[in-house]
């Protein structure tokens, strides 16, 4: 489709990253991969190579280029460009720890007060640490 195309561009394009600016925010922060080495936002990305994305501390994508794309697509357009060779397992993990970032409290309590988000925060992070294990 398009001659050379960034990192940070397709990144963004396919729906990896919301802005620009965040794919290329991440570039340089060393959280882009290509054959293991970290890229910089203006490389260009050929066909066939394989893309690592650590999103956050628990979760990494791994994408491969099918075609070359300069502009956004549409959700339901994104497999024509690139495949989704993300694991089940990492998913499942992004799952168990957004179930563990909601408190559930009783309707009408209000918010929680400093001391209460200590303990809240407290018994979070000790979930976190027993699923490393």
């Amino acid at each position: 489709m398009a001659e050379d195309v960034r990192i940070d561009k397709w990144l963004w394009a396919v729906r990896v990253f919301k802005t620009r600016s965040l794919a290329t925010e991440a570039c340089r922060s060393g959280k882009v991969k290509i054959d293991g080495q970290v890229v910089k936002p203006s490389r260009d990305v050929k066909t066939g190579e394989t893309i690592i994305i650590v999103i956050n501390p628990h979760f990494t994508r791994t994408m491969k280029v099918l075609e070359k794309l300069t502009n956004r697509v549409a959700a339901k357009l994104v497999p024509q460009f690139a495949e989704d060779l993300t694991p089940p397992e990492e998913y499942e993990k992004l799952k168990r720890l957004n179930e563990h970032a909601f408190v559930v409290r009783d309707r009408g309590i209000g918010r929680p007060t400093k001391k209460e988000r200590r303990i809240i925060d407290k018994l979070r992070d000790n979930a976190e640490d027993e699923e490393d294990w």
